[in-house]
């Protein structure tokens, strides 16, 4: 059986049992994704998907909404942090322009992915139509089939949109059946009296939509056109049996979504820093998981799955190059 050939193979290094830690675990889990003793790590790829929401018109972000098209032209012009992270690890970035309220000129880091500029307010109608929706997982789908075929076997999600936190909340509000207090946190930078209004705002949201129970529904009704596009790409990964890196607050809250639909996603998936996001960490409860990194970041954009990077070569850096104590001529203790 392959796992236990990975965890001797893992547990027969040189070195105590379990000395490794989070590394070893990381190891069987990449052997048993690309089902090997000796997993590879090819072509790494991070894809920012970037769009525009109708609820930060309702005053929910402490910046307003034309910062997002605007850190989109930092992406494309390299100034951001995800750019800096990227080029230090080696991994191509690729931004999506999933419903950005601008247009882009073309550019070669650009991905022209536009269902609309920007979704609806879902204060008092649905975020998205149901068409629209449809049409994310499709350009999410193809956006993750070209990387594969470029021979991608490990892939990271981030995201832009000013409003996003909010639609979050909501995702992860509806889904694990908690009350928006719990899941709403300062997204850009709220102070009391705004986080306090964003908290007012959301519940009259709740209010007007009751519950909803179906993911695809939940995405519909409070999500952006970049996070239904990342839900399509994430499923997709899984499909094509990739890794997925799994960002911060908003990147999980999408996951979430994804894991609804398909819950045997939560095998491929590396969870990679623990968001300052004031809900991120009973997110990462709920999937019951340890994520690799807490550093305090609360960026989006991809930036933890590019910091934890190198952990994950690691991870199968030493399973495949470690000596065992059988050939180091070690020995192991009695």
């Amino acid at each position: 059986m392959l796992r236990d050939k990975l965890q001797h193979k893992i547990d027969f290094k040189t070195k105590p049992l379990g000395a490794l830690g989070a590394l070893e675990k990381l190891a069987l889990q990449i052997g048993l994704i690309q089902n090997t003793e000796s997993p590879t790590l090819q072509n790494p790829s991070i894809l920012v998907f970037a769009g525009d929401h109708g609820i930060a018109n309702e005053g929910v972000s402490a910046y307003p909404q034309e910062v997002t098209f605007q850190m989109v032209m930092n992406f494309l012009n390299g100034g951001a942090a995800i750019n800096v992270f990227s080029a230090q690890h080696n991994i191509e970035l690729k931004v999506v322009d999933a419903g950005v309220n601008y247009d882009f000129p073309a550019n070669e880091k650009l991905i022209d992915s536009k269902i609309s500029h920007g979704t609806k307010s879902f204060l008092n109608q649905k975020a998205m139509t149901a068409f629209q929706l449809e049409q994310c997982f499709e350009k999410g789908k193809e956006i993750v089939t070209t990387q594969y075929q470029n021979s991608c076997n490990v892939i990271g999600f981030g995201e832009m949109g000013i409003g996003n936190t909010s639609s979050a909340s909501m995702l992860m509000s509806s889904l694990c059946n908690l009350p928006i207090e719990e899941c709403v946190g300062r997204g850009t930078g709220l102070n009391d009296t705004q986080l306090s209004n964003k908290i007012s705002i959301l519940k009259q949201a709740k209010e007007y939509h009751g519950p909803i129970e179906d993911p695809k529904l939940v995405l519909q009704t409070f999500g952006g056109f970049e996070m239904a596009q990342m839900c399509g790409a994430m499923l997709a990964a899984f499909e094509k049996n990739m890794l997925i890196l799994v960002d911060g607050f908003i990147a999980s809250s999408v996951f979430l979504v994804a894991c609804k639909i398909n819950p045997s996603i939560i095998n491929n998936a590396v969870f990679c820093h623990l968001s300052d996001e004031y809900g991120h960490k009973l997110l990462m409860s709920h999937f019951a998981v340890e994520p690799l990194l807490k550093l305090n970041m609360r960026l989006g954009e991809g930036t933890g799955c590019a910091v934890a990077y190198p952990i994950i070569e690691s991870a199968v850096a030493f399973l495949n190059e470690m000596a065992s104590f059988e050939s180091a001529g070690v020995s192991n203790k009695g």
